[in-house]
């Protein structure tokens, strides 16, 4: 069985990072078993808690805006078009210069409890 979700139909909700994001597909929807796939967005200023997650690999990828993405302390600009691989166990924040709108992918999927702080 076909399974399809629109972004547009997914509520949206704050993860224990700070960011607001929809999840597009994930175990809460879908009879996803491996990765989920969410949409984010931070607005200008916004920036997500410095975290790491210790079992997912993380990949955003920017569709809008620009912002400054930071991993086990190297820092870099970030813009639509580009994708940022984050590896399980990297501490990482993204801070948005502009309103910013991302794609994350995580493998395994999302889980609030495999978000860590300082």
């Amino acid at each position: 069985m076909m399974t399809v979700r629109n972004l547009a139909e997914q509520p949206p909700f704050t993860t224990k990072d700070g960011s607001t994001i929809r999840s597009i597909l994930d175990r809460a929807n879908a009879p996803v078993q491996n990765q989920s796939l969410a949409e984010a967005q931070l607005s200008a200023n916004g920036q997500t808690d410095r975290h790491y997650h210790k079992l997912s690999e993380e990949i955003y990828f920017i569709l809008e805006g620009r912002g400054v993405m930071e991993i086990d302390g190297e820092s870099r600009e970030i813009g639509p078009g580009e994708a940022v691989l984050i590896p399980p166990g990297a501490w990482h924040q993204i801070k948005a210069l502009t309103a910013i709108r991302f794609l994350c992918c995580c493998a395994p999927a999302y889980a609030h409890e495999d978000t860590y702080f300082q």
